[in-house]
């Protein structure tokens, strides 16, 4: 049948090696590999996932017997027609089969017989080769040597489960290939990510599920540099990580009682401590080297108990390309898990015919694993590569190297970057509302509470000068005080001054420099208090995780939530911001929360347009923040504040509105504006009291007390935990 290889893989246009000298060499290593093996262990089978080494010897001859000889080689002789049905794997339009898990009952035909059926087909690829060959064959050729490169791998994985199910665990060799020894273990590498590309270059041969290259969102993240160890695992053990099903994932679990883990595959218990069988034969674990043999389930529930996570494909693939000198072990040493299912690429298409059934038809419930392992031929692997087995599968050479999402602290100015670069490309261009404050923002914003036409901050100055002693009648003694969106601390405190029920404040927000400085002056004002600066967005589950980590034991948290910053949020997104702070505050948990009501436009739209023009260079300083930050060329004399209120979502919007038709650079990109278009810099919600109320139930908490100014009105809530929510 014709096959059409050029459309499912990627092939090398000036190869490095000769195709007939490389046919040459992967055939005689295969032969190699099987040399310390007598018939005997070349014909059992010790797992229906193996397979004897016999068939494999056969299948790759099959291979190149089925693909290229009987489609390329005129007058070609079929060594046995009956090893079209012993030999196939899984190709289902070259016709049935023998079932995989019985290849270890075929002991006819002899060890003899395959080994002249490879003679056979290599005499015939030799003769082939001589000729001058049609690019497609040497495309099938290709394919099939890195095809035969897989089975060499396959080899040493199932004769070492073969000897390893052994009482007498025999050794294949007494030096076999090893996963090399970081040099620096423990250290991760911090990567901002962004938009990055993935996928096959199509610079070299690549499998077809390697392609199509294409681009992936990555939010920044760290990656270990070298693998965990078998020191790490024997900590995981210890702690009793095979018997504590909060770690696992349900169907890990399951197996794990199952199956009856505890230890890695071919990790023996004796009375000295633990040894492991490996190619060599049995002996006590390296504490040092790489753990190995583990399965998805395994290195997900390690990762989860170490407080980490698995990398995504995209993020490790990524990481090794972008910095490949700050990482060990990549593909020497054992192939690593992600997190990432094995799915095709985006605009991946099989090929037509038997050869579009290689990777296409596995790409549902496996996993993908990245990089190499010690046994892996050299020059095998690759950054795209893309390894795939079960998750419950542990007897490949399969290990793990451990990500998890980076401090903020560390990456808002790439944060900032990826934001600019995806909001000025969105159709409709638009700057997240967080990004304002900068030491510049956050100085100007002060200015607009001063300014006359913004009532919001006087009027909640105002009444939380009336209500404080109010509200600290609802405050438990020796509570700790969590303010989301702190700034300069002002408003709080109207509560530190009329009540010593709080004892630690804990203050929020993404701008260093006026965290810093609030921070600083209120530890200096109220001595007798514990202060924890975070700084983060506190929208973030980072920003959250590290709340629930500082925040840990000690008495009541109430959350301290001033200035209507809640209306910022689209409704969807204030009901989750509400139900992730009921989550981490638990059932005794307090929410003072500040909300502006809804009110006459001509009011609304003054406070958005004082006179005096802050909110305008507010609003402006978010391109200025672009240009200090992000490499921006834009010219603020072009750009105009805009700031209308929108009746039908009952909101004020902010926009910055281009005043001509111009194109401007920004974080290494090129953005076109076109007169009159507008960036979306900030919504800000107005409430009817009934509407918040019932906003706050949806997301977890009930009404004890609210408190509403006079015109122009805006209202304090005091919330509870719902027990219900």
């Amino acid at each position: 049948m014709p096959l059409d290889a050029a459309q499912t893989f990627e092939l090398p246009t000036d190869p490095i090696e000769d195709v007939s000298r490389r046919y040459s060499r992967v055939r005689r290593r295969t032969l190699s590999l099987a040399e310390p093996l007598t018939a005997e262990d070349q014909v059992v089978q010790s797992m229906p996932d193996a397979s004897p080494v016999k068939w494999h010897l056969a299948h790759t001859s099959w291979f190149f017997e089925t693909f290229i000889l009987a489609q390329h080689a005129p007058g070609y002789g079929v060594f046995d027609p009956s090893f079209s049905y012993l030999f196939n794997s899984y190709y289902e339009a070259l016709g049935a089969r023998h079932p995989r898990s019985a290849r270890g009952l075929l002991t006819r035909p002899p060890l003899s017989s395959i080994l002249a059926y490879r003679a056979h087909v290599d005499d015939a690829m030799a003769r082939l080769l001589d000729d001058e060959l049609a690019q497609d064959v040497v495309d099938l050729i290709t394919l099939g040597l890195a095809h035969e490169e897989q089975h060499q791998e396959l080899i040493l994985m199932d004769i070492l489960s073969l000897f390893a199910a052994s009482p007498l665990s025999p050794a294949y060799s007494q030096n076999p290939p090893r996963a090399a020894v970081a040099r620096t273990p423990g250290a991760s590498v911090f990567l901002a990510g962004g938009l990055v590309e993935i996928g096959a270059r199509g610079e070299t041969f690549a499998f077809d599920n390697e392609a199509p290259r294409h681009q992936v969102f990555l939010r920044p993240y760290r990656l270990a540099s070298s693998l965990v160890t078998n020191r790490d695992w024997l900590r995981f053990i210890a702690d009793q990580g095979y018997r504590r099903a909060e770690f696992w994932l349900a169907d890990g679990w399951a197996l794990v009682q199952q199956e009856g883990w505890t230890a890695p595959l071919y990790w023996r218990e004796t009375p000295c401590g633990w040894e492991l069988v490996d190619l060599s034969g049995a002996h006590a674990v390296n504490p040092g080297a790489p753990v190995e043999h583990l399965s998805f389930f395994e290195a997900a529930a390690y990762a989860a108990w170490a407080g980490k996570r698995l990398p995504t494909e995209a993020e490790w693939e990524h990481a090794i390309s972008h910095t490949p000198d700050s990482f060990e072990q990549v593909d020497d040493s054992l192939w690593q898990w992600t997190s990432s299912a094995y799915a095709p690429h985006p605009g991946f298409a099989p090929a037509a015919g038997a050869v579009g059934e290689y990777n296409a038809k596995f790409m549902i419930g496996q996993m993908v694993l990245k990089g190499g392992a010690a046994i892996t031929p050299t020059g095998h692997s690759r950054p795209s590569y893309r390894n795939f087995f079960y998750p419950h599968q542990r007897w490949m050479f399969s290990g793990l190297r451990l990500a998890e999402d980076a401090d903020l602290s560390h990456i808002q100015e790439d944060e900032f970057r990826a934001d600019v670069i995806a909001g000025l490309g969105a159709p409709r261009k638009r700057l997240s509302a967080k990004w304002f404050y900068d030491r510049e923002g956050s100085a100007l914003f002060e200015s607009i509470c001063d300014q006359p036409e913004y009532y919001p901050t006087r009027q909640e100055m105002a009444l939380l000068r009336t209500i404080a002693p109010l509200i600290a009648t609802h405050i438990p003694l020796d509570s700790t005080l969590v303010e989301l969106g702190s700034g300069a601390s002002l408003k709080t405190r109207r509560l530190l001054d009329v009540t010593s029920k709080i004892t630690g404040y804990a203050p929020v927000d993404i701008s260093r420099s006026a965290l810093e400085v609030g921070a600083r002056e209120i530890a200096r004002d109220y001595p007798h208090l514990e202060v924890t600066p975070i700084i983060g967005d506190f929208t973030q589950p980072r920003t959250l995780k590290d709340l629930g980590r500082d925040l840990r034991g000690g008495g009541a948290k109430v959350v301290f939530f001033p200035g209507s910053t809640i209306g910022n949020f689209s409704p969807d997104a204030m009901v989750a911001f509400l139900s992730d702070y009921r989550r981490l505050l638990g059932s005794q948990g307090l929410f003072i929360i500040g909300v502006d009501l809804a009110k006459d436009v001509e009011t609304l739209e003054a406070a958005y347009n004082d006179r005096e023009g802050v909110t305008a260079a507010f609003n402006l300083n978010l391109l200025a923040r672009i240009n200090r930050e992000a490499e921006g060329g834009f010219d603020l004399s072009k750009f105009s504040h805009r700031a209308v209120w929108n009746a039908l979502e009952s909101r004020m919007e902010m926009h910055l509105q281009s005043r001509e038709d111009q194109t401007v650079t920004a974080a290494g990109r090129t953005f076109e504006f076109v007169s009159g278009e507008t960036i979306h810099t900030e919504n800000s919600y107005k409430f009817t009291r009934a509407g918040f109320i019932a906003l706050a139930r949806r997301g977890g908490w009930r009404l004890i007390e609210d408190w509403t100014s006079c015109a122009p009105a805006f209202s304090t809530f005091l919330l509870a935990a719902d027990p219900a929510g």
